[in-house]
């Protein structure tokens, strides 16, 4: 199979590395190709003739989408809308990544794919409406993540390390609930749906188990330790939403329920804390 991959990001980056050896693979970051620029998208998609579009490519500045929601749309909607109108010209199959802000965390429990979405935030809004353009097409499909972080790039693990190297003491919101995913992980379902071929329509992935943005901190710091990635520990303190202003509103609880696409997938889905070593193990390696 032929696979166009959009997006240099995280994810983007990791569905590349985790592509098995016997697809033809054609990554496009933003340097190649700004999907905001139709007309390039376009003539991209009927040069490649890719069997299967994977778009990792976003605008994922949650707090600058509330005084930029023009340019947030613009890559996460309308550039979502000729993306998905190209590759149904060219008869391929797009998967597209979305996320768990667009819902509005006041579930009792996780999340489905087919749960009624109220997003709180212009980044969730957009890429909402990036959703329906994708499923349009019943052979589009959409792939809700959460609280993504790898080796490279910016999240939240990699500014943990560094303000806990940086100062005594780190708060960390402790009452927003999700599920910690990494980039390796998102890849491998990545692949897995396309493998399968899945039928289109929404599904859900994260890494197994939930935490709070505290727990998390609190875990990385004691891995790190662990690799000698930090030079000693810091006071990792719980502190609510409303000591922490931020400019977009989060959902307090977004976990995502995955119990259908493991179900379909050969890939064993691993608890986030597992693949958060793996994730400090390659940064300590490299």
């Amino acid at each position: 199979m032929k696979v166009l991959v959009l997006g240099g990001g995280q994810i983007g980056a990791a569905v590349v590395k985790a592509a098995p050896k016997e697809h033809e693979v054609i990554a496009l970051t933003r340097a190649h190709l700004d999907i905001a620029d139709s007309k390039a998208v376009a003539k991209s998609l009927a040069e490649i003739k890719a069997d299967w579009v994977v778009n990792a490519a976003a605008y994922t500045a949650v707090d600058r989408a509330e005084d930029e929601p023009q340019i947030a749309a613009a890559v996460n909607d309308t550039a979502v809308a000729a993306l998905a109108a190209g590759a149904m010209r060219e008869n391929s199959r797009l998967l597209h990544f979305s996320t768990d802000f667009v819902f509005d965390g006041t579930s009792g429990r996780p999340y489905l794919p087919g749960d009624a979405t109220k997003p709180l935030s212009v980044y969730g809004a957009t890429k909402l409406a990036g959703e329906r353009h994708v499923l349009a097409d019943r052979s589009g499909i959409v792939l809700r993540t959460s609280w993504v972080y790898a080796s490279v790039g910016k999240n939240f693990v990699l500014t943990m390390l560094k303000l806990m190297n940086e100062r005594e003491q780190v708060n960390v919101v402790c009452d927003q609930i999700g599920s910690p995913t990494w980039a390796g992980s998102a890849a491998a379902a990545t692949w897995g749906l396309i493998e399968a071929q899945a039928a289109g329509g929404i599904y859900h992935w994260t890494d197994l188990g939930v935490a709070s943005w505290y727990d998390f901190a609190v875990a990385i710091q004691e891995e790190a330790l662990e690799r000698g990635l930090l030079r000693g520990a810091a006071a990792v303190l719980p502190i609510p939403s409303t000591a922490y202003p931020a400019r977009a509103k989060r959902p307090s609880f977004s976990v995502l329920d995955t119990t259908h696409t493991r179900a379909m997938l050969k890939i064993p889905a691993q608890h986030w804390r597992h693949n958060l070593r793996k994730m400090l193990d390659e940064l300590h390696a490299a």
